[in-house]
């Protein structure tokens, strides 16, 4: 089946008002599948993914997520800028840095719970710069990836979503960002997509 994009020339790159990071780690390119499967053509906030990979394979990740969506999906590159409508995928062993002037950074710095890239890095920034236009997703995986940076952007003004465990092929991630009181929505899988698209709106 072909999923209908907007072509690349007709995009207006327009600088994200709002940003959504999204993490996961295992069961997590399933449900990343479907969540970005669900969201229209004409997304209008910019999406980071932070999926835990393998160091020691080259990613295919971007061009898996790109067959299952209507939006525009590549991997993250130094020096970005996060528009509207795009999908950023984190490349293997290289965290992602949002920037105060919308751009991305890639960073070879210290692992956080045993994994790079992670959420940590990823959802601290993001909260730093996009403050109130903020969310942060957390999906299946296992550990607590993400746990501090829910934290902050709760603490910023931004919103959390978590999977729910009846979904979650491993719920140590999602628990972990529930246990910290900062989680606006605990939901299932099949509902994430339309709780991002409420919270992009309003």
């Amino acid at each position: 089946m072909t999923i209908a994009k907007i072509p690349a020339e007709k995009l207006t790159n327009k600088i994200a008002v709002k940003v959504i990071a999204i993490a996961a780690s295992k069961g997590g390119i399933k449900a990343l599948e479907q969540i970005l499967s669900e969201l229209p053509a004409d997304f209008p906030g910019s999406i980071i993914v932070v999926q835990h990979l393998s160091a020691l394979f080259k990613s295919h990740l971007a061009e898996i997520l790109d067959r299952s969506t209507p939006l525009q999906v590549k991997q993250a590159l130094e020096g970005a800028v996060l528009t509207s409508g795009q999908v950023y995928v984190a490349p293997p062993d290289s965290h992602v840095i949002v920037n105060h002037d919308h751009s991305i950074s890639l960073s070879d710095a210290a692992k956080e719970h045993f994994v790079r890239p992670s959420a940590e890095y990823t959802f601290k920034s993001l909260a730093e710069n996009y403050q109130k236009n903020a969310i942060a997703v957390v999906l299946t995986g296992y550990d607590g990836d993400g746990e501090e940076g829910v934290q902050k952007v709760k603490k910023m003004g931004g919103k959390v979503i978590a999977q729910d465990k009846d979904t979650s092929l491993v719920f140590g991630m999602p628990q972990s960002a529930i246990e910290t009181g900062c989680v606006d929505l605990v939901l299932p899988l099949e509902r994430i997509a339309d709780g991002i698209i409420n919270m992009v709106n309003n």
